[in-house]
């Protein structure tokens, strides 16, 4: 069903995809938008490694909410931000790429595991943590993205 990796000599480890994922702010979500075209969004995530799923946090209502309600499946792309090996201008990149189904969270517990675990991936601010799950949380929609598919690969410039 999926295709396997064209460049299979730069493909990543499952656990080096899953580093990334974990490490790595933000990805690109993309879903089949309205009128059939592709629509990608820059979006935050948070990967559990306890269930292997990824995690997002957003407004209850949108483009994005209405295309995963016509079409569950999306794909997600994470990039880091890259070396360079010492004398070389090159620089080495790994990307992933999951394909999976995405599904509203609704269970109240979950949904603040989430918006914590996101908000702690940023910040270590126990104060703004809580006045953002006072002030904004009923205001959440969270989503989880169940894995069907990821590769990754290193891709040099050069």
């Amino acid at each position: 069903m999926f295709r396997k990796m064209r460049r299979f000599k730069q493909q990543l480890k499952e656990s080096e995809c899953i580093e990334v994922l974990k490490n790595e702010p933000r990805g690109v979500l993309s879903v089949l938008g309205d009128d059939g075209y592709p629509y990608g969004i820059p979006l935050d995530h948070w990967y559990s490694e306890k269930d292997k799923k990824i995690y997002f946090h957003c407004a209850k209502e949108g483009h994005k909410l209405d295309a995963i309600a016509r079409c569950d499946k999306v794909s997600y792309c994470v990039c880091d931000s890259g070396y360079r090996r010492e004398g070389e201008w090159a620089l080495n990149i790994r990307s992933v790429v999951v394909f999976g189904r995405m599904h509203i969270v609704e269970e109240e517990s979950k949904k603040r595991e989430i918006c914590t675990s996101l908000c702690r991936k940023f910040t270590d601010d126990e104060a703004y943590l809580q006045k953002e799950l006072k002030n904004a949380f009923s205001r959440v929609c969270c989503l989880e993205l169940v894995p069907e598919h990821m590769t990754g690969k290193l891709v040099n410039e050069s």
